[in-house]
């Protein structure tokens, strides 16, 4: 039987590279933050080049990559830098997104595609350029961002976020299916509500705070540490037998 050493040295990261997107701000920055954290050699992605170079001058040998995920160019220009740069891509952490809530029989279909362009074809492009590496290399684990408002509805008019998510999930098990016996790993992390640029207007608001603590059956909204170790989880050979999952970590809000 493995010891308590063995057990906790399956979260290092030593030696692996990880990809985060989105990672000038909010939940990216501190994704990137907690791989930096577990040795690994950390791409920061993200379009605002000035903050991703700021955030790699407090994570040790990080490299910033400025692009914007919903490009084509970009997507296959992160993934290459990094191979030129590194050699291989162990890790990728697809948590760039965008939304804006809005009725659905207001939100603009073009505003529509929009998100679903960077939440869930962008997600699906690196996955794809970051995964032909992983495979070459018969291991790698992708970890996408997805949200509770893509396993349940809300009272929140959020249409193309939440199906942007919901396909994000379905992609999930799909590449799952395809990748699982070729040694990459895809799992979903669905965060329910933390405080991030998207939501700040919602935390700020004082009703909004209400509905959320009675909603949510732990009583209160999460705090950024408490996504700390479900991603180090899934992006580490801790869950190394974990594949087409979706870990919430919602305060219970989808047990109810």
């Amino acid at each position: 039987m493995p010891d308590a050493h063995d057990a906790l040295g399956s979260f290092r990261l030593d030696g692996r590279v990880a990809i985060v997107t989105g990672a000038s701000s909010g939940l990216g920055a501190r994704f990137a933050g907690v791989l930096h954290g577990a040795g690994a050699t950390v791409v920061l992605a993200a379009r605002r080049g000035e903050r991703l170079d700021a955030l790699a001058g407090e994570l040790a040998g990080a490299m910033p990559v400025a692009c914007d995920v919903s490009r084509h160019a970009d997507r296959e220009r992160l993934v290459a830098t990094t191979l030129e740069r590194h050699g291989r891509v162990d890790v990728l952490v697809n948590n760039a997104g965008v939304g804006t809530p809005v009725p659905a029989e207001q939100e603009t279909v073009e505003r529509f595609g929009e998100v679903v362009d960077v939440n869930l074809t962008a997600a699906f492009g690196l996955a794809q350029a970051a995964g032909r590496s992983m495979l070459e290399q018969g291991r790698g684990s992708i970890v996408n961002v997805a949200s509770i408002l893509g396993m349940v509805g809300s009272q929140i008019p959020f249409a193309s976020y939440a199906a942007s998510k919901g396909g994000l999930i379905a992609l999930t098990r799909e590449l799952t299916a395809q990748w699982a016996r070729r040694g990459v790993r895809v799992n979903a992390l669905a965060p329910g509500w933390f405080k991030t640029e998207m939501t700040a207007e919602m935390f700020a608001d004082g009703r909004s705070m209400a509905w959320v603590a009675r909603m949510a059956p732990m009583g209160r909204p999460g705090a950024p540490h408490e996504l700390d170790g479900a991603v180090l989880f899934l992006a580490s050979d801790a869950s190394s037998y974990v594949t087409g999952q979706v870990i919430a970590v919602d305060g219970g809000w989808t047990a109810v």
